[in-house]
């Protein structure tokens, strides 16, 4: 299928993905006070949604904003070739949309030290409280949701069937929106978990491996 201009929709995760560390689970772990690790088991094991997930385990971060986002500038790094991709999807007129099950302030922080403040993105919103972190999912149509996140924006982009949809993630939690796109690109988990089920899914490490294919599919 040839690759559109202006209805072009380039969907991407962002934890180990954009970024090759997971920012949500590294604050976690530096800064919960609190058995988080057994909240995440349940949530891998499918017993909670990420919703609930979040929820519980950020309200276990106690620390201010700031202190976090220090963190973030320190130790978050950005996967190779995404400033480019940003650059290729501007030049190209694809719409480029972060969807994350993350949380937006440290994601706007993180495109903000790399001089990306224009990028779109969608995440779970947060406020910081003296009980933690409390934290929740809108989905497109402004009401609270608990899991389908990303699928649900997905679903929006290709809403009508005029857009064609390009998915970047990782991870198994983006496999409800990989597998709707017209172009899945996979790295980390997502891999493996796509060849399993035996959806088309095209691996990567450097994100100008994307480029050098979206060109090639042009």
């Amino acid at each position: 299928m040839p690759i559109g201009k202006d209805d072009t929709v380039v969907q991407c995760d962002f934890d180990g993905t954009v970024t090759y560390i997971d920012i949500g689970v590294r604050m976690l772990d530096g800064f919960a006070e609190g058995d988080w690790l057994s909240m995440i088991e349940q949530y891998h094991s499918g017993q909670i949604s990420v919703g609930r997930f979040n929820t519980d385990a950020f309200a276990l971060v106690k620390k201010d904003k700031e202190t976090l986002l220090k963190m973030v500038r320190k130790e978050a790094e950005a996967r190779e070739g995404f400033p480019r991709l940003v650059d290729y999807c501007k030049r190209r007129g694809f719409r480029l949309a972060i969807v994350s099950n993350g949380l937006d302030f440290y994601i706007q922080e993180f495109m903000s030290c790399m001089g990306l403040d224009d990028i779109e993105i969608h995440a779970a919103r947060t406020n910081f409280t003296d009980g933690g972190i409390d934290t929740y999912y809108e989905g497109p149509d402004g009401k609270v949701m608990m899991q389908g996140f990303k699928e649900a924006y997905a679903r929006l982009f290709l809403d009508g069937g005029s857009n064609r949809l390009i998915y970047i993630g990782n991870g198994s939690s983006d496999y409800p929106a990989a597998k709707l796109a017209d172009y899945a690109f996979v790295t980390g988990p997502l891999i493996e978990y796509c060849q399993k089920r035996k959806t088309d899914c095209i691996p990567f490490e450097s994100m100008d491996e994307i480029i050098s294919r979206l060109e090639e599919l042009d």
